[in-house]
């Protein structure tokens, strides 16, 4: 029972109700337990094999271990009198986000394929504890990024006086944190997650003589972990599967530090603060004015924001630190010319091109054949504009649609970006590697490649059914949402991917309750399904403010499971809430 003051006087109480089975459980329990009052376990095997569950199992001793499972959980007794379920126990099963999530947590794709052959999980300025401008640099942040899953991770290496290294974003009042410490947290975190290779890309501004310093502290820190390789005569990456458990580093040749232009790429302006809920993933892009001021001249390509500033040693001096290019797994290449150039694939040599998120949508404009071809073979790593001073992030898709394999995230940032970024990796497993589809990496008789804004009829339907939600009440304080009655609840539903398959939609408010009850559902049609992004979000009605946020999840539309399934839904920051969920219903057509 909860209490709400109105008028600073009188209390106006409202009870928190135990969720009731929907009435489409109700009707799948019925259908299966044939008009009983109990579902056997030869029962719930039916189900499972009608419905083809084989996350649940498909045997009859699969069935008898699910209903043990749930008696246990639900009744807390170790000894069962019946092996049975009620439709209550039945209720149980299907809101268990753990015993009936919506996609799997096991990897299921062919991890044998050259590394450039996947899209993967990919921190920037993994070491900032916060904004760009002024946070805190350290190792917590590169760790709680690996144990998400993270990949990838950057480091920015500057002189510490004239003998030491330390990690920072240069020319900002980021305080730095020395490299060893960066160094440990990739050591004791980079496989607790995932067991999938980890590459470190490193920006570094060091003489010679601290680069030889720092290819001994990574090889005393890592050792045998590390992956050594011939790059500069590499036709073709090993795979994630060979890799396991290795530790990769990219970066770029020491002779090309010195080439570098200094100059700054005029990118002005004001990140806009983002509220809770971020931007729209259409509002994430570049205007056309925007777009015409970056220049596609290679040395604007070939710069990240973290490689411009002053150089701490004479540029007439030779970098030779053979010790330290020996560690280069995925060299930065640095080719001559403009774009076009740029995407030139070399078929003896893999090499790794980093653009801006402007220059990519740029690229993808004049040359987006080129970046696809491009991609095939060699890694494409995209970083966010300079001016996202408070760690926001930009639109996903239009790398992901490129073949793109690095799309470079603010892992501390938050808002919708990093919602779809979060939930494009929790495809296979979550172990940070995603394969792309085969789509992005066939050629046709005339060399066409695949173009994301082709017409084309859908591949697929999807219908989603929200049924009902639970588990604020436990999440969230009573007066969280409203001081003076529950929550009013509504869930928005919709699509991120190809251009054609972008849409939203949403269920009316249900007031005054911490257990709504919609019961409605919608349908996408899809066109490009593979990279399709079912996107969720509950928000509680205000109508004199912005909506307060309820909870989010973003999931691959490739790994749903069909039926009636438990979505655990997830804070801003996306860390999944103990109770809080939907009970939500996926077929495809």
């Amino acid at each position: 029972m909860g209490s709400y003051r109105m008028c600073l006087i009188f209390k106006r109480k409202f009870r928190v109700t135990e969720p009731g089975p929907v009435d489409d459980v109700r009707d799948v329990f019925e259908r299966y337990a044939e008009g009983q009052a109990h579902m056997s376990p030869e029962q719930l095997r039916k189900l499972m094999a009608d419905e083809r569950r084989e996350d649940l199992g498909s045997s009859l001793e699969d069935a008898e271990r699910l209903v043990d499972e749930v008696l246990r959980r639900k009744h807390h007794i170790a000894k069962f009198t019946r092996r049975n379920l009620t439709l209550e126990d039945f209720n149980y099963l299907l809101f268990s986000t753990e015993l009936n999530p919506p996609i799997g947590d096991k990897v299921h794709q062919n991890m044998d394929a050259p590394l450039s052959h996947y899209f993967i999980f990919t921190g920037h300025n993994s070491y900032l504890t916060g904004n760009q401008l002024s946070s805190k640099c350290s190792g917590l942040p590169i760790a709680d990024a690996l144990r998400r899953g993270v990949r990838v991770v950057e480091l920015d290496l500057w002189p510490r006086g004239k003998d030491d290294v330390c990690v920072k974003h240069g020319g900002t009042l980021t305080k730095a944190v020395k490299l060893g410490k960066c160094l440990e947290s990739i050591k004791a975190n980079a496989f607790t997650t995932s067991k999938y290779p980890v590459i470190i890309t490193l920006e570094d501004h060091l003489t010679p003589k601290l680069q030889s310093k720092v290819a001994k502290m990574i090889t005393q820190t890592f050792g045998e972990m590390l992956y050594y390789h011939d790059s500069e005569s590499c036709k073709e990456f090993p795979s994630p599967e060979e890799l396991k458990g290795k530790i990769l580093i990219s970066t770029k040749p020491p002779k090309e530090y010195l080439e570098a232009n200094d100059a700054k790429d005029g990118e002005k302006g004001k990140d806009s603060d983002e509220d809770v809920w971020g931007k729209e993933p259409e509002e994430l892009v570049s205007t056309q004015s925007e777009l015409d001021k970056v220049s596609n001249s290679i040395n604007y390509i070939n710069q990240d924001d973290e490689e411009r500033g002053s150089r701490d040693f004479d540029t007439s001096c030779s970098l030779q630190a053979p010790e330290y290019k020996r560690l280069i797994a995925i060299h930065a290449g640095k080719p001559k010319g403009g774009l076009k150039m740029a995407l030139k694939v070399d078929p003896d040599k893999i090499r790794r091109l980093s653009l801006s998120e402007q220059l990519l949508e740029k690229a993808v404009a004049s040359h987006g054949a080129d970046v696809i071809r491009f991609t095939q073979k060699n890694f494409l790593r995209i970083y966010p504009k300079g001016t996202r001073f408070n760690s926001s992030n930009y639109k996903p898709q239009i790398g992901w649609m490129s073949g793109a394999q690095m799309i470079a995230f603010n892992m501390q940032g938050y808002g919708r970006a990093l919602w779809l970024m979060q939930g494009m990796f929790r495809a296979n497993g979550g172990c940070g590697y995603v394969k792309k589809p085969d789509f992005l990496m066939n050629v046709g008789p005339n060399g066409q490649v695949f173009d994301p804004n082709e017409n084309s009829s859908p591949k697929k339907t999807l219908k989603v059914k929200v049924l009902m939600g639970d588990g604020w009440h436990l999440d969230f304080k009573k007066t969280h949402f409203d001081r003076y009655s529950p929550p009013d609840f509504y869930v928005k539903v919709g699509i991120a991917g190809a251009p054609a398959d972008k849409s939203m939609e949403k269920t009316e408010v249900k007031y005054n309750t911490w257990t709504p009850i919609w019961n409605e559902e919608f349908t996408f049609q899809l066109i490009v399904p593979e990279l399709a992004l079912l996107r969720v979000e509950v928000h509680e009605y205000d109508n004199n403010e912005k909506d307060d946020f309820g909870g989010q999840t973003c999931l691959p539309v490739s790994e749903l499971r069909q039926g009636i399934r438990a979505v655990p839904l997830y804070n801003r920051k996306g860390v999944k809430y103990s109770s809080t969920r939907l009970l939500m219903r996926f077929e495809f057509v």
